[in-house]
């Protein structure tokens, strides 16, 4: 009897332990796990560019996609920014863009330190030939 009480102390102790386990990489990335708090959803992008104080994104458009569509989150995680772009309103003209449109913000725009390091989250998809 007294092994079957031990094993079952290490089990709960084990089980314990363990439904920590998903949080670890959240703390150890940086990572939240609000995701369903962001606005939008994720923009696949032709093409993105973070240079001279500013990051360039080129996106599909049926003809009407601007700038206050889209919108920038970005993310401090250890050692640098994460930008993910989001669309918030659709583009339901019906005169799509060869090669998409170019939009850019600055860093001062996205609240960023001049030189910061910066990566890109979004997926890429090629344009529509």
């Amino acid at each position: 009897m007294r092994t079957g009480r031990h094993a079952f102390a290490i089990v709960a102790t084990a089980g314990a332990l363990l439904s920590g386990c998903g949080l670890l990489p959240d703390a150890l990335t940086g990572r939240s796990s609000q995701v369903a708090a962001l606005p939008g959803q994720v923009e696949p992008l032709h093409a993105a560019a973070v240079a001279n104080g500013q990051a360039v994104f080129w996106v599909s458009s049926n003809g009407c996609t601007v700038k206050d569509d889209l919108i920038p989150v970005v993310q401090q995680r250890v050692g640098r920014a994460i930008i993910t772009l989001r669309r918030v309103k659709p583009d339901d003209c019906t005169s799509p863009q060869i090669g998409g449109v170019e939009l850019v913000w600055t860093f001062d725009e996205l609240g960023l330190k001049p030189g910061q390091a910066v990566s890109v989250e979004n997926p890429y998809q090629l344009p529509p030939s």
